[in-house]
């Protein structure tokens, strides 16, 4: 069993996709902490678990209550003596075209996704330092990499923990956490009013959850992003062209827009280590200018 001894959080994992990665973690041999909203649903995945012969705690807190989930991870170290796999899939909807949407729920989704997902990491990181071992996944969509109509506030806040994973996996390496996205495409009530009935049912949650295991094993990756739904799983990278050096004046914006195909050439791209990267380059196109 892969994750035989590992200890697991999960995040609004009392139902849909959340059940789906608790049931299958506690199947890999980890030790489950089953978080929700609700007691009741966080108590019945935990029973399903022991059921199965697995180790689970049902704990009902709100990712976004700093004292709830302190408590919580608490509970779990005085349990379990460890922290490995934080799983931070908690999340809710608000959709609605931003010419409709009021701020107070562009807030509300921003909340529970980003911050949420940070306090939650914010609480276990220590002891996944001083453990140095940690399994971090977030919980990203393709609606915030590539957008989606209806979706700004869902989309905003599932690209900053994009940025999110990439900085604390330049933190976290030489402590042994590695941080990682999940970008799931799943039949839950989340999307039920989204996706036709036909895609529903192609889109088992279940067909997701195995997209964790390559993250949180010990030989795991850092920084990837991982696109799962319906057995189907590839990765998505933001990537860096190679550009073109244009210089200043006050003609520079009229010479951009005539360089646009060459500046946008995707042709030998690049993912950066590290976002100084594009400083560096910038700085050594002024250089190799200089010195032709």
């Amino acid at each position: 069993m892969a994750l035989q001894g590992r200890v697991a959080i999960i995040t609004g994992s009392g139902g849909g996709l959340g059940r789906e990665h608790a049931l299958y973690l506690a199947r890999k041999g980890a030790k489950v902490v089953v978080n929700d909203l609700s007691q009741g649903a966080a108590d019945a995945v935990a029973e399903e678990i022991r059921a199965a012969g697995g180790e689970a705690l049902a704990v009902a807190a709100s990712v976004t209550d700093e004292a709830a989930v302190s408590a919580m991870v608490n509970q779990t170290v005085e349990t379990w003596g460890r922290i490995d796999i934080l799983i931070n899939n908690a999340g809710i909807l608000r959709d609605k075209s931003f010419a409709k949407m009021d701020m107070a729920d562009f807030r509300l989704v921003v909340d529970v996704h980003l911050m949420g997902a940070a306090i939650c990491t914010k609480a276990v990181w220590e002891q996944m330092r001083q453990q140095q071992f940690g399994r971090i996944v977030m919980t990203t969509s393709s609606s915030g990499l590539y957008g989606n109509f209806g979706q700004a506030n869902y989309g905003a806040a599932k690209m900053a923990l994009v940025g999110f994973m990439q900085t604390l996996s330049i933190e976290g390496e030489k402590y042994g956490i590695r941080v990682n996205c999940l970008a799931p495409t799943a039949a839950t009530q989340m999307t039920a009013d989204i996706l036709p009935e036909a895609a529903l049912k192609a889109l088992d949650p279940a067909l997701v959850s195995p997209a964790l295991l390559p993250l949180v094993v010990d030989g795991a990756p850092t920084r990837t992003v991982i696109c799962a739904g319906a057995g189907h799983f590839a990765t998505a990278t933001i990537t860096l062209s190679q550009g073109r050096y244009i210089g200043g004046g006050d003609d520079a914006g009229e010479r951009l827009i005539a360089a646009w195909d060459a500046v946008s050439d995707q042709t030998g791209a690049l993912v950066p280590n590290y976002g100084f990267t594009q400083a560096e380059r910038e700085v050594q196109s002024v250089v190799a200018a200089s010195t032709t």
